[in-house]
């Protein structure tokens, strides 16, 4: 990955201009610059351009930060297109160090419902969404609530793989699967890091369209796990919130992949004095 990726939108008609995403570099991870709007207009133009497969990951700092002490996971964050700021401390390191003024992350459930309402829009009617992941009952109840709040959406209910590992003949099952759906939006949520690895290594082989780590979205949206209060949100203390529901399972994210997050950012001086030289 570069340190600086500017990511060029073609028009979604000749009346368009095309736009430029830049990013900046956290733990060596380029993280794009953008809002919701932002992130939904270049999705948008590669699901309607439809030359090759594209990957999203709404990034917290647990991605950064595993990426940036793993060499295999880094490599694994090479191949995405776009890396988006999930978490409010990754907001916090681009304004500060690189004056980018945002104002909000870019969540990764609150991405997917903007999509899904945004894709309803006049001209987004190439928009065919499709849900990869989770349990049976949690994805279909995921996207029936999705289809009620977004009935003009057109979404595939999709395919969930066996829980763990599986084989090559479960991989090509899933390839299939998309292939046969007809869809170009397609949100995975297999969790961090199996959603990475497994869109990194079958990238060569996916079905044209733009694939989307969201990771718990669906769970989420489907009601079966609650999402922590707007205001811990804003204050980056989402963490804490999830880990009182889940305490086994992301006990060892949290607390070692969180300060490992804070000792990089110390080491490689990202908390300190603004880079001016960045616009």
């Amino acid at each position: 990955m570069t340190s600086e990726l500017r990511i060029l939108l073609d028009p979604l008609d000749q009346m368009q201009e095309p736009q430029e995403l830049p990013a900046r570099p956290i733990l060596g991870t380029p993280v794009v610059l953008t809002d919701y709007r932002g992130a939904f207009e270049c999705v948008s133009a590669w699901a309607k351009l439809r030359e090759q497969p594209r990957l999203v990951d709404a990034a917290n700092t647990h991605v950064v930060a595993m990426a940036r002490q793993r060499r295999s996971f880094y490599e694994t964050m090479n191949r995405f297109d776009l890396v988006l700021p999930d978490g409010m401390p990754l907001v916090w390191v681009l304004n500060r160090r690189y004056r980018a003024r945002l104002e909000d992350r870019v969540y990764g459930p609150t991405l997917m419902e903007r999509v899904f309402d945004w894709s309803q829009e006049p001209g987004h009617g190439h928009l065919r969404h499709y849900l990869l992941g989770s349990s049976d009952q949690i994805r279909e109840k995921a996207s029936e609530t999705l289809s009620r709040r977004f009935p003009a959406a057109v979404i595939d209910s999709g395919y969930s793989p066996p829980f763990g590992g599986w084989d090559a003949n479960e991989d090509r099952a899933i390839l299939d699967r998309i292939a046969d759906s007809g869809a170009n939006l397609i949100w995975v949520g297999f969790g961090c890091p199996k959603q990475e690895e497994f869109l990194a290594r079958l990238r060569p082989r996916l079905p044209v369209g733009v694939y989307l780590a969201v990771g718990a979205a669906f769970a989420f949206h489907a009601g079966t796990v609650p999402q922590a209060p707007k205001w811990l949100q804003r204050i980056g203390m989402e963490w804490s919130f999830r880990l009182l529901m889940e305490p086994r399972r992301l006990f060892k994210r949290y607390f070692v992949y969180n300060s490992l997050f804070v000792f990089y950012l110390l080491r490689d001086g990202l908390f300190g004095r603004p880079n001016r030289s960045r616009g």
